[in-house]
């Protein structure tokens, strides 16, 4: 049976309260960036990444020049490049249009629950995907929103442990992925983030933190699919 918009709306359900609790954490820390409850809402509309909105208000919070912000931001956000290129393959017999909807609103954990679905031979498609991310996009924003809203109840959103919140959702989600899989395929990915944890550490001594990032999850990438050609 194909799968349905209304399928991949139901399949975002389970991720929606990372999404509401990471954007109501976002729209908070946005208005205590001194963003209005408008550029906040903005942030999440045409920015649309969790770690990007987090960067965004603190590098504006200390007067960061903008080309640096848009240079920070890149870097964080190049990771979007690795997820869509290993979830076009699924979806290459669909239009460009399609496709173009499917990666502009691809996020993490969008891109987890597909990942999981192919891997159990589920056959995704794009109508499926287009409901799976839409109601991400649609929840994100409401949840900034919203936190935006709150923003003026919170004068310091740390105090409350929000600028966490980022962090924990994705150990949550390291979490979910851990507990579905195989003890072989485990031991593929703690290997993978064990290269990764050594590389970065290595690299921050070189070059900034930013680009060592980047630099370490590339090569963890690398390594994951030579593994991935070789079990």
């Amino acid at each position: 049976m194909s799968l349905t918009f209304k399928n991949g709306v139901i399949d975002c359900v389970p991720t929606l309260l990372g999404y509401i609790g990471i954007g109501i954490a976002a729209g908070v820390i946005g208005r205590a960036s001194n963003l209005s409850i408008l550029e906040v809402t903005l942030l999440a509309i045409i920015v649309y990444a969790g770690a990007a909105q987090f960067i965004i208000a603190g590098l504006m919070l200390i007067a960061t020049p903008v080309s640096a912000i848009i240079f920070t931001v890149f870097l964080v956000n190049s990771r979007h490049f690795l997820m869509g290129m290993a979830t076009a393959p699924y979806f290459k017999k669909f239009s460009m249009l399609n496709n173009l909807g499917i990666g502009s609103l691809l996020t993490d954990e969008t891109f987890a629950v597909t990942m999981t679905a192919v891997a159990k031979k589920v056959p995704v498609n794009a109508q499926w995907m287009h409901g799976l991310n839409l109601t991400a996009y649609l929840a994100w924003i409401l949840s900034c929103l919203l936190g935006a809203v709150m923003g003026n109840w919170f004068p310091d959103p740390r105090q409350f442990g929000l600028d966490y919140a980022l962090v924990a959702m994705f150990i949550g989600l390291l979490y979910l992925q851990l507990i579905g899989d195989t003890s072989k395929t485990k031991r593929h990915m703690l290997l993978v983030m064990l290269t990764v944890s050594v590389l970065l550490i290595f690299l921050m001594k070189f070059v900034s933190a930013e680009l060592a990032l980047l630099i370490a999850t590339l090569l963890g990438c690398l390594l994951g699919v030579v593994i991935e050609k070789w079990k």
